[in-house]
């Protein structure tokens, strides 16, 4: 299956609002250049779009996927149940560690978001970066199953 990178966002503070961005650099290890999040397992959020247009069904609204607060939105891949797959965007790869679960603050930002995000994956997955390099939006996302080590 493969997808591409349809859009971008750096949270450059907690709490902070996600600013929409073309392009941004990976640091191995660390997570999105000037992202507010930094090391550890949780360093990239994703959505997938199939997923957000279900959230806007729910909802019966059209909300903006920013609201979600990931970093990546992508098209033509399939989040679920995918913990221990290594995805690839661009040139970088992310290996996924785990579901992100949705908290208070979705309600918040619109209510009945937390809810509409509560069913297992529905609210994306979180990874750590493998490779330093830059990904952009348009960039072609697929899986990496080839098991690889991680590049220095």
């Amino acid at each position: 299956m493969t997808g591409r990178l349809e859009r971008l966002w750096i949270k450059r503070f907690h709490r902070g609002p996600m600013d929409a961005v073309d392009r941004a650099g990976l640091r191995a290890g660390r997570g999105l250049v000037g992202n507010a999040d930094q090391g550890g397992k949780r360093q990239v959020t994703i959505i997938s779009r199939r997923r957000w247009n279900g959230i806007n069904e729910a909802l019966a609204d059209d909300i903006d996927p920013a609201l979600r607060r990931a970093n990546l939105l992508v098209t033509g891949i399939d989040l679920d149940d995918t913990r221990g797959r290594t995805l690839r965007v661009g040139s970088c790869r992310l290996l996924i560690h785990g579901e992100t679960r949705p908290c208070e603050h979705m309600d918040a930002a619109r209510p009945g978001l937390r809810g509409a995000l509560d069913p297992a994956w529905a609210g994306g997955a979180f990874a750590e970066v493998l490779d330093d390099g830059e990904i952009a939006v348009g960039d072609a996302v697929g899986w990496d199953d080839s098991n690889t080590a991680p590049q220095p």
